[in-house]
C-alpha cells in the first residue's frame, strides 16, 4: 500500500503544479487538460476536431465550444479548415501555447528524463507496465 499512497501523492503534487500553471496564465484546469490532449495528438500524429476534444475531455458540445473560443482567444489554438473537406475543422496548438507549456513543465520534465536515466532495461518496462496499468483501471473505473 506504500506505493499506492505514494502514487496518490505524486498524483496530487501534479495536480498543484498543473493548477499553478492554469493560475499564473488565466486559464482554467480544463483549458490546461485541452493542450495537453492536443500535444499528445500532435506528437502520435494525429488530427483532433472539437468532437473528439470534447470527448476526451468529457465535455458537452457547448463546453468544448466555450473552450476552443477561449483557447483561441487566447491565442493557445487555432481552427484549421480542412484543405479537402472544408466542413472539416481541426484544433491545432499554437507555437506559442508549446512554448508556454514548456516553460513551466520543461523542468519537471527534464528532472523526471534524469530520474528515469537511473533504471534499467527491466526496471522501465515495470515501471511502464505499472503506470499503464493504473491508468487502464482509472479509466474503466472512470466509465
Amino acid at each position: 500500500m506504500e506505493i499506492v499512497h505514494l502514487l496518490r501523492a505524486v498524483v496530487v503534487d501534479l495536480g498543484r503544479h498543473s493548477a499553478r500553471f492554469a493560475q499564473r496564465n488565466g486559464m482554467h484546469p480544463t483549458d490546461v487538460r485541452a493542450l495537453i490532449a492536443l500535444m499528445d495528438a500532435s506528437r502520435a500524429g494525429e488530427e483532433t476536431t472539437a468532437g473528439r476534444l470534447g470527448a476526451a475531455l468529457g465535455l458537452n458540445s457547448a463546453g468544448t465550444t466555450a473552450l476552443v473560443d477561449r483557447l483561441e482567444r487566447a491565442g493557445h489554438v487555432r481552427r484549421v479548415r480542412g484543405e479537402r473537406d472544408r466542413r472539416k475543422v481541426t484544433i491545432e496548438l499554437e507555437e506559442r501555447a508549446v512554448a508556454l507549456g514548456w516553460s513551466h513543465f520543461g523542468p519537471l520534465i527534464d528532472r523526471a528524463v534524469g530520474l528515469l536515466q537511473g533504471y534499467d532495461e527491466r526496471e522501465l518496462a515495470a515501471i511502464k507496465g505499472f503506470l499503464t496499468g493504473m491508468r487502464e483501471a482509472a479509466a474503466q473505473e472512470g466509465d
